[in-house]
Order: C-alpha cells, then sequence, then structure tokens
C-alpha cells in the first residue's frame, strides 16, 4: 500500500513556490538531452508541457489519438481564461483569486495548489500575448476582461468566443517550433494503451496506432498524463466524441490512486437534450451570463403553454417571469457559480417550469442587454456564439431567449498527485483536467485553461526536472524490459478479445445504457439507495459488455469501433468507482449533491468534520471493490464556512 504524501513545501503559503523552486534540483543542459520524457495528450497541458520540456533539452515524445495536436478538445473552450492581473482596478489579487477558488470548490481542495495556480496566473497571459494570442482589448489598447461565475470582479480573458482555440493555437505553435527543431517528436493518431512500471517507476508506455493497428513500445524516464477528464462515461456531455478516461484509468490499475472521481461539474448554459437520437450535447459559454438573464414562467399554465408550442417567451409579460436567481442569489445573481446555477435550474424545471417539450430547459434571455448596450455591441461580445446558437436550433437568439439546461462538462476528480504533480507510481506524473489538485468539489468557470496552461508551462517543468535529476546516470530505458512485453501482451489479447468476441450488441448500446445510468444516479443528485442500486446495474451491465459486445472488422488498420470498446470497457469500470466514491461520502459539496444533505431551500450541506479530505481510490484487483485512502485537507489561510452567494 502506497502512503500518500503531499510533498508540500514548508513555510508561509506565499512562499511556499518560490522556495521550491529555490530548492529544486537541477539537470545539467548537456545531460538533459539524454533523458527521454513521454507527454501523453496535446491540448493546453500537454502541448505546453511538451513545447517547455522540449525547450528545456529533453528529448519529449508526445502523443495524441488525433490527427493533428490542434484537435486537441482544449479547442472547444469558449469563455475565457482567468488570471489576477486586475487590470479593471476592481480590487483583484492572487490571494482574491486563490480564496475565489477554494470558496467556489466548496473547501475541497488543497490550499498549496490552488495558491500556486494563482500565484501563476499572471505569468500566463504575459506568455500567451507573447505568442500573438488575440486577446479581446479595450479602446486604449489594454487586454480587456469580463466576469464569471462565483466571482464579485472581471479576471477572465477572452478571445470573443473562441478563447481555448486561440490559446491551443499558441501552445501549438510552441510544440511545433520544438518538433522542428528536433527536441520533439510527435506521434499523432496514436493511442496509450498502458503505462510500463519497472521497479516500481513509470517508464513507458504501450501505445497503438490507430491507422495501421500496431502496437508499439515506447521508452522513457518520466510520463506525462494531460489526457483531458472523463465526462463522457455519461454519453451525453459537452466533451468531443474521442475525449475518455483510458490513460488514466490504465495508470490507476497499475497503482496511481483514483481521487474523488464522483467530482463532475453540471454546466448550466448548454443547449438542452431534444431524444435519444443524440450522441453530444453542445456548450454555450458561461459568458453569456455576463450580460443573458435566466429566467423561467411564474405561472405553470404559461410554462406548459410554450412546452405544447402554443406560446413562446415573447408571450410572456415582465411582471410573470420568474429571475430565479437573482430572486435566490442577489449577491450575485447570474453569476453565481456553475453547480449552484445547475441544481437552481433542475430545481425549477422539476416543479413543472420547463419551457420545452422535455420538461428540461429554462429561458437565457439577451433583450435587456440588446435594449442597453444595443445588438452591435452584444454581437461583437458574443457573435460567433448566438450564430452557433441559432444553427444547432433554427431560432434567433437575437429575437427570442436561448433555451439552455444543465449538461455534464468538466471532471474535478482525476488522478492524485502530490505537490509536484507526480502520481503515486514515481516518475508518472498527471497535469490540467487528468489530475485533482485544484477545484475541488467545483470549478469556476474560466479556471481550466488556466491550470493547463499553468501545469504545462510553468509547474511542470520544474517538478518533473526535479524528478528527472536523479536519472542522469539511468542511461536508456529498453523496450526488450519483461514489464514491457507483458503490458503489451496484455493490450494484444484485449484487442483479440474485441475482435473474435461474436457478441450481439454494438459498443454504443452499451455506453449510452452507461451513461443513463450514471446520469440518474450519480449525476445532478445522487442518495444512497440510487448509488447502491447504480453499483449494481453497472456491475451487471459490466457482464452483459463482455459477454455480447460486437465489434466488427480487424485490428489491423483503422478500426474505430475497436477503440470506442476499449474506452467504453474502462468507463464502466470508472463508473462504478464513481458510484463508490459517491456513496461513501456523506455530505453535499460543490457538484456533489447529496439528497439527504441539504437545507430546506436545497442548498448543500458540507460536513467538514468529517468529509474534509481528499478520497484517494486504489485499484484492488477486477472486481474487487477499491480501497479508499483519505487525505486529510488542512485550511491554514481560509476560515471554512458554509458557501454564500445571496
Amino acid at each position: 500500500m502506497t502512503k500518500l504524501v503531499d510533498n508540500i513545501p514548508e513555510g508561509p503559503l506565499v512562499d511556499k513556490w518560490t522556495k521550491y523552486k529555490a530548492d529544486a534540483k537541477l539537470v545539467n543542459p548537456a545531460n538533459r538531452r539524454n533523458i527521454d520524457v513521454i507527454v501523453v495528450g496535446t491540448g493546453l497541458a500537454g502541448g505546453a508541457a511538451a513545447a517547455s520540456l522540449g525547450e528545456m533539452g529533453f528529448n519529449v515524445k508526445s502523443f495524441c489519438f488525433q490527427d493533428s495536436p490542434r484537435r486537441a478538445h482544449s479547442i472547444a473552450a469558449q469563455g475565457g481564461i482567468n488570471a489576477a492581473k486586475n487590470y479593471q482596478n476592481d480590487g483583484d489579487s492572487t490571494y482574491r483569486l486563490f480564496y475565489d477558488t477554494i470558496k467556489g470548490g466548496d473547501y475541497r481542495s488543497r490550499e498549496a495548489n490552488v495558491y500556486r495556480l494563482a500565484e501563476v496566473s499572471t505569468n500566463i497571459i504575459d506568455q500567451c500575448v507573447a505568442q500573438g494570442v488575440p486577446f479581446a482589448r479595450e479602446y486604449g489598447g489594454l487586454l480587456d476582461n469580463r466576469s464569471f461565475g462565483g466571482v464579485q470582479v472581471q479576471r477572465t480573458f477572452y478571445a470573443k468566443g473562441q478563447t481555448g482555440q486561440q490559446l491551443l493555437i499558441g501552445a501549438y505553435q510552441a510544440l511545433s517550433r520544438q518538433i522542428s527543431k528536433g527536441t520533439v517528436t510527435m506521434y499523432n493518431r496514436h493511442e496509450m494503451m498502458d503505462v510500463v512500471v519497472i521497479d516500481g517507476k513509470a517508464r513507458g508506455i504501450i501505445a497503438r496506432n490507430l491507422i495501421t493497428g500496431k502496437i508499439e513500445r515506447h521508452s522513457a524516464h518520466a510520463v506525462v498524463l494531460a489526457s483531458g477528464g472523463y465526462g463522457n462515461v455519461f454519453f451525453l456531455s459537452t466533451n468531443a466524441m474521442g475525449s475518455n478516461c483510458t490513460a488514466a484509468w490504465k495508470s490507476y490499475k497499475k497503482g496511481a490512486y483514483f481521487a474523488n472521481p464522483c467530482f463532475v461539474q453540471i454546466h448550466p448554459t448548454c443547449i438542452p437534450v431534444t431524444g435519444d437520437h443524440q450522441s453530444k450535447l453542445t456548450l454555450m459559454s458561461e459568458s453569456l451570463r455576463n450580460d443573458g438573464r435566466i429566467w423561467v414562467p411564474k405561472k405553470k399554465e404559461d410554462a406548459e403553454a410554450i412546452a405544447r408550442g402554443e406560446k413562446t417567451g415573447l408571450d410572456i409579460a415582465e411582471e410573470d417571469r420568474d429571475y430565479y436567481l437573482e430572486r435566490r442569489y442577489p449577491a450575485f445573481g447570474n453569476l453565481v457559480p456553475r453547480d449552484v446555477a445547475s441544481r437552481a435550474a433542475k430545481e425549477r424545471c422539476d416543479a413543472g417550469y420547463g419551457v420545452n417539450k422535455t420538461g428540461q430547459a429554462v429561458f437565457l434571455d439577451f433583450s435587456d442587454a440588446i435594449n442597453r448596450l444595443g445588438k452591435d455591441a452584444v454581437e461583437a461580445r458574443y457573435g460567433n456564439l448566438f450564430q452557433m446558437y441559432e444553427k444547432i436550433t433554427d431560432e434567433n437568439p437575437y429575437e427570442m431567449p436561448m433555451k439552455i439546461y444543465p449538461a455534464i462538462h468538466y471532471t474535478m476528480g482525476g488522478i492524485w498527485v502530490d505537490y509536484n504533480l507526480q502520481t503515486t507510481i514515481p516518475g508518472l506524473f498527471a497535469t490540467g483536467e487528468a489530475n485533482f489538485s485544484d477545484h475541488g468539489a467545483n470549478r469556476l468557470g474560466a479556471s481550466a485553461l488556466m491550470q493547463g496552461l499553468a501545469d504545462g508551462y510553468f509547474v511542470a517543468p520544474y517538478t518533473v526536472s526535479n524528478y528527472l535529476a536523479d536519472d542522469i546516470r539511468t542511461g536508456k530505458i529498453s523496450t526488450d524490459h519483461p514489464e514491457f512485453e507483458k503490458a503489451e501482451k496484455t493490450v494484444d489479447d484485449k484487442l483479440d478479445y474485441f475482435i473474435n468476441n461474436n457478441g450481439s450488441k454494438s459498443v454504443d448500446y452499451f455506453h449510452r445504457k452507461l451513461g443513463k445510468i450514471i446520469w440518474e444516479n450519480c449525476g445532478m443528485a445522487r442518495n444512497k439507495e440510487d448509488l447502491e442500486k447504480a453499483i449494481k446495474e453497472v456491475d451487471s451491465l459490466r457482464d452483459e459488455f463482455w459477454k455480447e459486445v460486437k465489434v466488427p472488422g480487424t485490428k489491423d488498420g483503422l478500426n474505430q469501433e475497436l477503440e470506442k470498446a476499449g474506452r467504453v470497457a474502462d468507463f464502466i469500470e470508472l463508473g462504478a468507482l464513481m458510484c463508490y466514491d459517491a456513496l461513501s461520502r456523506e455530505e453535499s459539496c460543490g457538484g456533489h449533491f447529496r439528497e439527504e444533505y441539504q437545507t430546506p431551500e436545497g442548498e448543500a450541506v458540507r460536513n467538514d468534520k468529517e468529509f474534509a479530505f481528499v478520497s484517494a481510490w486504489e485499484f484492488k484487483g477486477e472486481k474487487k471493490v477499491p480501497e479508499l485512502h483519505k487525505e486529510d485537507l488542512k485550511y491554514e489561510n481560509i476560515e471554512l464556512k458554509q458557501r454564500s452567494y445571496k
């Protein structure tokens, strides 16, 4: 059993990262060219880490399953990236960003990691501007800012509704420069299938070439996971269709603890589900809540008439509209955190005030903003988002209120890491959404991009280098080692099983079924009875999957059904772990809402006395109950108290 050691430096919070960097072991530039590092994933965290480590002179192997690093899911982020620059002179500071992030995560994140994130946030903006990222600017030339949920300052930098795309282009050009210089070798259309552990250390991966089907061995002195989150366990999510948990899950099964898997984020502003035909959902940026007002009719008969198509939102008089977020949370209004806004929308819809055929939609209305600012100003801020909404729904949001509803978006849980971003497997690091470290039980909007770039550009280069200082005499890691052979055989045997199993049901059949189980029992609301039922249903689904899954084609060459089969097999196992985690955490906090623990007004009730810890789960074997380890969270700089946005 591995003991959890957070490795947080001693001393005052504000000095920890400075002290760490001053004390970190270094690798001589002449020695770096003899050390190999694998980076899995090319989003903001992975692209930035590979580019930075390559620039330092390490030999980097970068892997992505997409046809180009530019197609990583980071490209889909819309609204912005946080940083405590205080350009608006409205009281922001490093401490304020730190405090808002801890509070927004409902006091379930690690103080030292979050303060470091806030501290380096300002460097990120300078880095990106130097790369040519076209952030929006005010008339005088300063970078513009807007607000996001859970804060009372304007600290979000943005590039229209394409912030993720523009930031990824910046990271991609930095990565491309290193590829051109020869410090980074790029492996497009390669999927990590397993991690190789030799003498207790991560020493490489097994990857599959998705074009040829060839299984490959790749060795390194350290492996960095930047493979994103696991939101697609729900089948319907805002994630790209290819986003999966396999890299993280294989690491978990090799000894890396999985932390807080039940902490998933429901985003309040997504285009509602229209039927069983859908395979994914579309996010409408949280930035829309700056100027859009969320409401439902006050009268149930009006909501029912709108759902039947007999009325529209325009037919409801102002005095008959319930701006429920402004009513319930006057201090923050429409800019409450995502978990609070999502639950409030669910409550109104469950009470019968939903405004579409399924009864699961509320209005996001820009009429006030258009009257106040003018259509041209609104279009300048949100034009591409409005265009996207109209193309999908065939409704003009300049004339009709948008319809939105919460959907799965981000995962705060992930591989457990210490202050170094190192997992419980020495030499295996996890960055960005792949780890658990910074967001607690709920991520504030515009903080995912911040964490990805902070980890990739400013944290991992120090911590990975510090680890590698002990490897300068190790020499090349041979891929002929028995552990590589064993891992490759395990991968190959599983692929053979999928191809040769003469089942009767498609991979999507099982994925959709899993998604429904997890959404209904471990989604926006959870309770003991439903979670216990879900664990049994997932176990039954897993048995059915291995008996009945049908994968057409061969394993040699391109076979996307085969790719999906392996990913869904991992999702099924992860779904069970999520339910175990949610069942064990007998409190409500952030995105984890246990129905047994709420106030009469429907607000979350935390239990700091018993649950102020990180849940870190250890794999104990196939079909065995995982073991729970606890990392106690110490709050020395912030007072623990119930969140209030009223």
